[in-house]
């Protein structure tokens, strides 16, 4: 049986990735910093040591899929971004992801992007650069480790509770579900594709 590490998987893409491999008989673990009727939840925060051990110690996982991501203080520009918020945003969208791929050795690694990576978005520096530099941090394991398959992967909008918070107030329900992506990322997963950004 497979086995799988899926942060942030009580909802959005996390959950619905969650639930089809779990349809295909993989086991899977998730993280979320709460309480959520989801099995083989972990419920802790990845900015934490001590939570991203006791994840680790729930594998061996042949997959690991870095989807926890914090927004950040809305949309704000850099010149008056709080410094603790975009050290906090670095630390969960960044850093967490880095510290889970030193202790989880898993062949395959997913870690979840965003054009505001790539576009730079009024108001979303503080996101968009972390993002910025787990992509890099992505390609430059993938040249150090040419055994496994590091992917950064770009979902796209989707109607989320973390795209929600950048548009409080409005109607995102046109855009697409996150299920409608879980397809195209499954077959990213059992691809063998070479490492690297994929949308």
């Amino acid at each position: 049986m497979k086995s799988a590490l899926i942060t942030g998987g009580t909802r959005g893409l996390g959950r619905a990735l969650a639930d089809e491999l779990r349809r295909r008989g993989w086991r899977v673990v998730v993280d979320a910093r709460h309480e959520a009727d989801v099995p083989g939840l972990v419920v802790g925060d990845v900015a934490d040591p001590g939570h991203r051990e006791a994840l680790a110690a729930a594998g061996p996982f042949d997959l690991l899929v870095n989807n926890a991501s914090v927004l950040g203080p809305g949309l704000s520009s850099l010149e008056k971004y709080p410094l603790d918020e975009f050290r906090h945003v670095y630390e969960v969208n960044t850093v967490a992801p880095l510290a889970l791929i030193q202790l989880i050795p898993a062949d395959v690694v997913v870690n979840v992007s965003s054009d505001a990576a790539v576009e730079a978005y009024e108001g979303w520096g503080g996101y968009g650069s972390a993002k910025a530099a787990l992509d890099h941090l992505t390609a430059v394991l993938a040249v150090e480790h040419p055994d496994r398959k590091l992917y950064s992967f770009d979902p796209g909008d989707m109607n989320t509770d973390l795209h929600q918070q950048a548009f409080p107030g409005e109607d995102i329900s046109d855009r697409p579900e996150p299920e409608s992506v879980v397809p195209r990322l499954i077959e990213l997963i059992e691809s063998g594709r070479p490492s690297g950004r994929y949308t």
